[in-house]
This record gives structure tokens, C-alpha cells and sequence, in this order.
């Protein structure tokens, strides 16, 4: 049976060939859960009371979205988290490592892997081929308990990338252009799979973006091959005995197929406050949109090559006085390596400020939170209404680039203006 990622990779975990449709009961390979979902995960475990979790070593909890806590009622849930993770001896992150889905791709995700965590940007794990998806409190509790999980194999749409990015124009632009095109729900409880030459060529940091995205689409899982640049990425780490090769079958069925020129592309902007309203840059409706924040990081966009590209455009410049630009790295690993290599005194002196890594801003919890009429551009994957902590705000998505030299005018700007 020819077979596309998502269908080789379940098959391998529940031992027979499965095919688009069926329902399987999956073993999972790692579940994992943060401070937003992890409280009502443990209260349900609790409230169930029907005994030790089955495989508790593939169990881990992140604290990542108010990191370290801004109120009250957030250190109190994290307390919850750290004396439950404790008494069960469960793997356990605590403040300032990092967004969970960062900070699991770089230390733990394997090609191949099934995994579950309770955030719907679970799926930024298919950047290393391993069926990575979010679900509910209550279902991420009984998943840690049973250690397996009933799934549907989903569909599979495929997306293949040609041509190379032109300078000022990055994955988020190529990932914001295919989501204007399905729309917000076009790939509902489906697989959507990133192949062809600009994919193979594409390094991992770029890569996360398609997957991460994916659920803007409304994926059930973001996939792309396992292979050398995989490997690459694996060996940056110290962790190249985890990788090896997974790809889909040449001629398995695809229920849809986009191909994407990367080289016809302009940097694109995502409207509020939906994903999928999406213009390139040169719009003229985004012509002269005042900017007062900038806001750069996430799981989306927050891994030490973003910040070196955002570090290239403002070397020696100063933002916009009418313009605040916030920073806040992905994981304990891009903080030190951005310190290391002198990229926060960069973004700093230029008039930026760095937050710990963390979710931030981003699910509107912690530092960064707009006022009233405001108006963000954001590196981040949603720009829903009160996205940011305020309904009365409005958030645009962009690259790092598109964000850097937004930064120095004040207002939207096509990156490859700015020198």
C-alpha cells in the first residue's frame, strides 16, 4: 500500500497498514501538557481516580505562557503543576525553558513519533515528521492515564513548494499565502504535507512554520519529511542517533494538491482578525498602517535564525520613537545563543526590550499586552480578536524581516525597502 506520512507513520505505531478514514487506537509516544492546560488535566486525572498514569516517563509538563507567572491565580495553577509533577517524579519544565513545542523539538521529538499535548500548536512537532496534535484537558489526561489515544487517520493534502524564497521573503510568507488560498478551515481535521525542492532545500527553523501553522488551516497534523536537514538539525543538538529517514510513498493518494512558486512570492501580511485574510505587503490597503508594537517570537517565529535575520535589518538603527518592539526567544536555548552572539545587544540598543522565554504576549497573559486601538505586528500564528489581551486591539502576522523593518519606519513596510 502506497501510503502518505500520516498513514506510514500510524501504521508503523499500531502494527498493520491503516489507510485515510479508519479509526485507530495509537500508542503515543510523549503527552504533554503546560500551564494553561495542565491544571484541568490534573483535576480530571484527580477527579477520575482510576489509578497510576500507565507509562508516566513519557509524561511532561511545561510552564511556558505566563513564564515566570504575572498573577496570582497563574503561580497558584503552576504550583499545582510542579507539586503533581513531583510527586509523580514526571518530567518536568519549569519557568524560563521555553515554549513547550520548541523546547520538545529540540530536546525529545523523534521522526515518526505519535505525540499529544494540550495546545493546538502541538502540531509544530511534524517540522521533525513525528504525528504531533493538540487536544483537550480531558482528553490529554486519559491519554496520560491509558497511554494511548483513539485517532482517525485524517486525509492528507499535499503542498508542493518550488522555486527559491528572493532576499526579504521567508517560509511564514510562503505558509501565510497558502492559508489565504484554503482559508481558515480548508484542511479541517486533515494532514497537510509539505514537499518538493524548496522543502528540501528549506532548513528546520523554516520548516516549523508550515507545521506550526497548520492548524490556522485547521489541521490535525502539519507534516514534512524526515531527512538530511533533518539530520542537521538533529546534530545541533547532539542528538543525531534519534534521527532517521521518513518520507511518504511516491504515488500514495492525496485528496488535494497546491503548488506554491516560492519564487513569485512577495512578503505577505495577515489582516485582522483572521489567519486567512492575507495581502501581500504591497497591498494598498496596508499602505501607511501605523504601527505601536512589534512583537517578535513564539513558537512560530522565535528561534535564534529569526532573531539573526531581525538583528541584520536593525544593526545600528533605531525603531520608530512612536514604536515599541518586543522580543521573547522560544527556549533557554535561543536566549543563550542570542546573549552569546551579541543579538540582544543588538535588538536592545536599537531599542528593543527581551523578555524571558516564553509564550509571552502572544496568548495575551503576559508582558506585551496591547492597549486600546493599538495595532501589533506580530511574528506569532494568530491574530484573532483579543488575541493579544485586548478585543479592542488589532494584530497583523508577518516574518521577522517584514517585522524588523516595520520596526524602524513605524509602520508596515516590505523589508526589501529598508537598508
Amino acid at each position: 500500500m502506497l501510503q502518505t506520512l500520516s498513514e506510514k507513520i500510524l501504521s508503523e505505531k499500531v502494527g498493520h497498514p491503516v489507510k485515510a478514514g479508519e479509526l485507530v487506537l495509537s500508542p503515543i509516544d510523549w503527552i504533554y501538557a503546560h500551564d494553561l492546560s495542565g491544571p484541568l488535566a490534573i483535576s480530571q486525572l484527580e477527579k477520575l481516580g482510576l489509578g497510576p498514569l500507565k507509562y508516566p516517563e513519557r509524561v511532561i509538563f511545561y510552564l511556558d505562557h505566563s513564564s515566570p507567572s504575572s498573577t496570582a491565580i497563574a503561580a497558584t495553577e503552576q504550583k499545582i503543576i510542579r507539586e503533581f509533577a513531583r510527586r509523580l517524579n514526571l518530567k518536568f519544565y519549569d519557568v524560563g525553558n521555553g515554549i513547550a513545542h520548541q523546547v520538545i523539538m529540540e530536546e525529545t521529538l523523534k521522526p515518526g513519533e505519535v505525540v499529544i499535548g494540550g495546545d493546538s500548536h502541538t502540531c509544530m512537532g511534524g517540522a521533525v515528521a513525528a504525528f504531533a496534535t493538540g487536544m483537550g484537558s480531558t482528553d490529554v489526561a486519559m491519554a496520560m492515564l491509558l497511554g494511548r489515544t483513539w485517532l482517525k487517520v485524517p486525509e492528507t493534502m499535499r503542498f508542493i513548494l518550488t522555486g527559491k524564497f528572493r532576499p526579504g521573503v521567508y517560509a511564514k510568507d510562503a505558509m501565510l499565502f497558502i492559508i489565504g488560498e484554503i482559508g481558515a478551515d480548508g484542511a479541517t481535521y486533515r494532514s497537510m504535507e509539505f514537499l518538493g525542492p524548496a522543502i528540501d532545500e528549506m532548513p528546520l527553523y523554516e520548516r516549523a512554520v508550515f507545521a506550526n501553522m497548520a492548524i490556522e488551516a485547521g489541521a490535525k497534523v502539519g507534516l514534512l519529511p524526515s531527512d538530511q536537514k533533518t539530520r542537521e538539525y538533529f546534530k545541533e543538538f547532539s542528538r543525531e542517533k534519534d534521527y532517521h529517514p521518513l518520507k511518504p510513498d511516491e504515488g500514495a493518494n492525496y485528496c488535494y494538491t497546491l503548488e506554491v512558486d516560492c519564487s513569485k512570492l512577495e512578503p505577505q501580511i495577515a489582516l485582522p482578525h483572521n489567519v486567512d485574510k492575507v495581502k501581500p505587503v504591497s497591498a494598498p490597503e496596508l499602505k501607511d498602517i501605523k504601527v505601536h508594537q512589534i512583537y517578535m517570537g513564539t513558537c512560530t517565529n522565535g528561534r535564534i535564525e529569526d532573531f539573526r535575520v531581525a538583528a541584520e535589518i536593525l544593526k545600528g538603527k533605531r525603531i520608530h520613537p512612536d514604536t515599541r518592539l518586543v522580543i521573547t526567544p522560544a527556549s533557554r536555548d535561543v536566549y543563550i545563543k542570542g546573549a552569546a552572539e551579541g543579538i540582544w545587544q543588538i535588538l536592545v540598543e536599537a531599542g528593543g526590550v527581551v523578555n524571558s522565554p516564553g509564550c509571552g504576549a502572544c496568548p495575551g497573559i503576559h508582558t506585551g499586552i496591547l492597549g486600546d486601538g493599538e495595532v501589533c505586528l506580530a511574528t506569532m500564528n494568530r491574530n484573532f480578536k483579543g488575541r493579544m489581551g485586548n478585543p479592542k486591539a488589532f494584530i497583523y502576522l508577518a516574518s521577522p524581516a517584514t517585522c524588523a523593518a516595520s520596526a524602524i519606519t513605524g509602520k508596515i513596510t516590505d523589508p526589501r525597502e529598508v537598508k
